[in-house]
């Protein structure tokens, strides 16, 4: 699996290579302009895709081995949120966690993302609280797909395995998830 994410790699860039070209070249008229901005687009989430299979595909294959680095979790909670920007909010206070921060940055996104589509939410709230990280609200049905129970989204799938991989947990807790990261 690692092989094909890396192989997929060079005709993404192509066409995100040529989409930026377009863009920058100008005078594209609409609607040829959004359609290239929407090809951009789907070049940077094919690019997340991928990047969540090679992690998984390295923990499948006992291969992670993460830098863990000191962070704060509510820096965590606020990244995440930034990504996903006016679909989730940040807050609460943090404690120091060691984590591969990217992936779990990324992880903590797609979860709330995950409860966002599959519970048609406008947004999410991520809360630190020391080195646990809630994630709410979590409707009614959407908990087996957060938890990769019910494998319909990838993002959550692999942020469950990311969190796992290096030391932490998810659980449900009535409407929250609950996000332990390793101190």
């Amino acid at each position: 699996m690692s092989l094909a994410c890396h192989d997929l790699r060079t005709p993404l860039a192509t066409v995100n290579g040529f989409a930026h070209t377009l863009e920058q070249a100008g005078d594209l008229g609409d609607p040829a302009a959004r359609y290239v901005s929407m090809m951009r687009a789907a070049a940077e989430q094919m690019a997340e895709l991928l990047d969540a299979l090679g992690v998984v595909a390295r923990i499948e294959a006992g291969r992670y081995e993460p830098p863990l680095i000191e962070a704060d979790s509510l820096e965590l909670a606020q990244a995440a949120a930034g990504r996903l920007e006016e679909k989730a909010e940040a807050g609460g206070s943090g404690a120091r966690v060691r984590v591969d921060r990217v992936p779990v940055e990324a992880g903590l996104a797609a979860l709330a993302l995950c409860a966002v589509r599959h519970g048609a939410l406008e947004r999410a709230e991520l809360v630190a609280d020391g080195e646990t990280v809630e994630i709410a609200p979590i409707p009614e049905g959407v908990g087996p797909i957060v938890l990769s129970e019910d494998l319909k989204d990838l993002g959550a799938a692999t942020a469950r395995r990311v969190i796992e991989a290096i030391g932490g947990s998810l659980t449900l807790e009535g409407e929250r998830l609950l996000v332990r990261l390793p101190a």
